[in-house]
Formats: C-alpha cells, structure tokens, sequence
C-alpha cells in the first residue's frame, strides 16, 4: 500500500517543481482541468456516479489489471464503497455499472427506451453477422421486426408446443448419465445442444458432441466471441477503419468470407424444415417462423439467423445452468433429499417427472430459481448502450456509455438474499413453503435471462428444459462426493459465454433398481 501512495504522491510533486516549464506546467493544468470536468461536469449540474479514481486522460486504464479476471466480483467489492451504481472511464470509454436491482429496474425497464441498444460491436455485429443477429441489431423496425418474430415462437404458451420434446431429452439424458454417470457434464453439454437444437429445426435427437451440426454451429460460436472480445480487432477501437475499401483490409475480407458461410449454414438447416413434406403445424421453432414469414415481413436471411442465434442462446447456457445444479446436489444433500421427497409425494416411483406435475412443485421450482441465483451464468449479463444523456438519481450517465448489470451482485444482496453463498431454496418459498415467492424486481423469480426490452426472447423455453431436467434427474439418482471429496463452491471457470463451474467429480447412483426399467418403458412409449 505505501509504495501505491508513494507512486501517487509523485506526480503532484513534480508538477510543483521549479524546474518543471511554464508550457509543461500550462498543459498538466489543462489536462487536470479536462479530466476534472469530465469526472464532475454533467449536465443540470449533477455529477457523475462516484467510482474508484482514475487518471487524466487514461481514467481508470490501469484498474484494467485488478477486473481482468472475475470483473464482477470487483465491482462488487467497489459497489460497497462508492454505491449500487457507480462509474469508470477507460481512456474516454464511458462505463457504468448497476449494482443492485432496483437500479437495474429503474433504468433497464423503466427507462427502457433509452437503454435498448447494445455497444457498437463493428466486427462482430456488422461485419461477421451482416447487421441481423437478434442479439446485437440496434434497436429500430429490424430489431422490433425480430423481436416479434421471436416471441411468436417462443413466448409462454408457444413454449408449451415443446414438452414433449424437452421431457423426451430428459429421459435421454438419465439414460445417458446411468450408462456412464463419470461423463456427466458431457452429457448434460450433449443433451442442452441436442433440445434446442430439436426445438429449433425439428432435428432427431443427437448421440454425440462430435456430430457435425454441433461442430459447425460452435465454429460460428467460437468466432462470434472472438470477434466480440474487446481488443481483437483494431475496428473495434478505431471505427474509421471500417471505411476501408475490402481489398486493404483483410479483416473485412475474412469477415465478410465467414458471414457468408454462416449464411449458408442457417439456410441449409433452414431448407431442412423447408422440404417439399413442409407441415406448418410442425411443432418447431422454425416451422412457425416459415408459417408467418410474410405476414412477419421476413426475408429468407433474416429467418435463417434468427433461428440459427437460437442455438447459440441456449445452449451453453442451459449446460452450465445443470452443472451449477449437480454441484448444489453434492454440496447440499438435505436440499437433494427434500426436492426428491417432493418429487415422490407428486409422482411415485412408477413413472418420470412430467409438465403436468410442475404446478404440485414449488419446491422444485425453487431449487431452479436458486441455481440460477447462487452461481449465475452470466455473472454480468450483457451490455448496453445510453442513447442519451440522462440522470438517475442525482447522478449524470452521459450518452454513449457502456451500462453493466452485475448480476452476481444482485444476486448475493444481503438485504434481499441473507447468507446469499449459501444454497437455499426457501428463498423462493412462502412461510409454509406451499407457495413459490419472487423477489422484487425480478423476472420470474431471476435476474438470469436480463433486463427490459432486451429480456432474453427464449427465457421460458430455457425454464421449461431446466425444471424437466432436473425433476428427472432428481427422480432417478443421487448425487454424492467424488473421490476427490467435496467440490469448492467457488472454482469456476469463465468460457467468455458463460461462467461454469469448474471439472470436478461426483459419484451418481440410482435411486432404486426399478430406475434403468422405468427410464427403458419410458423411452420405448415416447418413440412409439
């Protein structure tokens, strides 16, 4: 700590210095000026929202060392300093963090217009995916046009078209783990990609991670991502460069290469559900796209991505979602106990979980809401952008910055969550436990699927795959320590998608010996 101080005392020293000229002291004090109005000028006079100190000119470029891993957990620790929202400034990058859930609220739904947008991601937004993934267009008539198109097949009552394919994957998925319970996480990944998947283009259900669908939408994932991680691509840091013509600059050229074989990938999945058999009342989410696509205004393009961004929503994010609940299960084996007690009361041991029963669950669903909660995915949510200036609570948020939710934040407030590292359901239950309770502020009980206008469109097909599997594998098995003992709560390991848990063994046994026949007579009535 003394040598910090000491480095932060010299500067000011040597600005006082005899030596020092008057045209070098002249521009320290304009520098100083400059960065003094930009930290406390606003607009109606309010300041900006405190944060941690930063620099003339620079800001806070080189706290970039102390968030480059976790950032959320940081923001956090500052969030009990400065307060549930606060500011940094990466070299004129204006960036603001919302720390708690109201704050969220206020301005995510509240003021939802003016926090539609995303950050201008020109490698990845314009070039690679051509100005129309769903999850990155401007709001505007593209993204409102997409937006319709994706709540018509995914929103409450359309995610209903889906439980028969979701509970078929749940079976799956037991029969999966009993033949090989060491290869758990892999089949959790397998049977997250193969449901959406299914739910999206109607395909059967897949039997390996390596099928060549898989391999070819993770090649379009894997580029997506690097292409949205800040400093890849110089564009992104000087947008003028996008102004050069495709022959001086290779990564136009490749990008543009890429676009065009993602293109042709989503229209070739497309054609598919397309054939000349074209049922539109073929339960899947493409099928109704196609059965609406004039009416919708869609061009071919335009429904190929919008169902192909499908996938890349869903799937990592459901298979770490499961991987956070087996780590629960292990950690916590009289939450097990309970939520298998409830699944027995409502559904016997002579059959699997279904839909039908979910409303004679609240414990279950309650186990859900808190996986979600206790280790969140996406620790951070997704960015977005102010389309102008405004003021939340004295305090100025300048248009054109980058506005953070910190979910893990939100989720391990003490006010609302107390000993929020600790699993427990019963957050989510009223006094009797009879009857699932939702925090304030919430969506459905979590904060998983984001904020306001840019609510994540798949949130309830999402819900719908992650109470049936985990009823299912609550049915059939118990979940218990490893040979290496207790995992750690807090190892995790950040894809740059999603935060996972880290690899870690667990020893899965049956319930009862009945499990492999019921989960056999289950599969061979749902094939017939």
């Amino acid at each position: 700590m003394a040598s910090n101080q000491t480095f932060l005392l010299k500067p000011a020293s040597y600005f006082a210095h005899e030596s020092i000229s008057p045209l070098f002291s002249g521009s320290v004090t304009i520098l100083a000026l400059i960065f003094i109005w930009s930290r406390f000028g606003s607009r109606k006079g309010a300041a900006l929202p405190p944060g941690p100190p930063g620099y003339p000119v620079i800001g806070n470029l080189l706290s970039i060392s102390e968030i480059a891993k976790f950032p959320w957990l940081k923001f956090t620790e500052w969030s009990r300093q400065y307060g549930p929202v606060i500011y940094l400034n990466f070299a004129s990058q204006k960036v603001v963090i919302l720390n708690t859930a109201q704050a969220a609220f206020d301005l995510l739904d509240q003021r939802g217009s003016n926090y539609t947008n995303r950050p201008r991601l020109i490698m990845a937004a314009e070039i690679l995916a051509g100005g129309i993934h769903v999850g990155f267009v401007p709001h505007g008539p593209l993204w409102r046009k997409l937006r319709k198109a994706a709540h018509l097949g995914l929103n409450a009552n359309a995610a209903e078209a889906y439980f028969p394919v979701q509970e078929k994957e749940a079976v799956i998925l037991a029969n999966n783990i009993l033949d090989n319970p060491k290869e758990w996480d892999n089949h959790l990944q397998l049977s997250a990609a193969s449901t959406i998947l299914t739910i999206t283009y109607g395909t059967p259900p897949l039997s390996s991670r390596t099928d060549p669908i898989i391999l070819r939408i993770n090649n379009f994932m894997e580029k997506m991502l690097k292409a949205a991680m800040p400093g890849n691509y110089l564009v992104d840091m000087i947008p003028a460069l996008n102004r050069l013509p495709r022959w001086m600059a290779k990564f136009k050229r490749e990008g543009k290469a890429a676009h065009e074989d993602f293109t042709d990938m989503f229209a070739e999945f497309l054609k598919g559900v397309k054939g000349e058999k074209f049922d539109a009342s073929n339960k899947t989410f493409s099928a109704t796209i196609i059965s609406q696509q004039k009416q919708l205004e869609m061009t071919e393009k335009e429904t190929a991505w919008l169902a192909g961004a499908m996938f890349g929503a869903g799937s990592d994010t459901t298979a770490a979602a499961m991987a956070v609940f087996v780590k629960a299960m292990v950690l916590y084996p009289d939450v097990m106990k309970k939520a298998q007690a409830e699944i027995d009361s409502v559904v016997g041991r002579d059959r699997l979980p279904t839909f039908a029963d979910r409303k004679r669950m609240p414990y279950v669903n309650a186990v859900l809401k808190e996986t979600l909660r206790w280790k969140p995915i996406t620790p951070l949510g997704l960015a977005r952008s102010a389309v102008e200036d405004d003021v939340y609570n004295g305090h100025f948020i300048p248009a054109g910055s980058i506005v953070m939710t910190n979910v893990w934040a939100m989720n391990h407030d003490e006010d609302i969550y107390p000993n929020p590292t600790e699993f427990k359901p019963e957050r989510f239950l009223t006094d009797d436990g009879l009857d699932e309770m939702n925090p304030r502020f919430t969506r459905g009980g979590t904060h998983a699927y984001g904020f306001g206008r840019r609510i994540c469109a798949g949130s309830n097909v999402a819900s719908n795959t992650l109470f049936i599997d985990i009823a299912s594998l609550l049915w059939a098995f118990n979940f218990s320590p490893g040979k290496g003992g207790l995992p750690s709560p807090d190892e995790c390991i950040d894809t740059g998608v999603v935060v996972r848990p880290a690899s870690f063994d667990c020893d899965i046994s049956v319930r009862s010996n009945k499990v492999a026949s019921i989960l056999a007579m289950t599969r061979e009535a749902q094939q017939a």
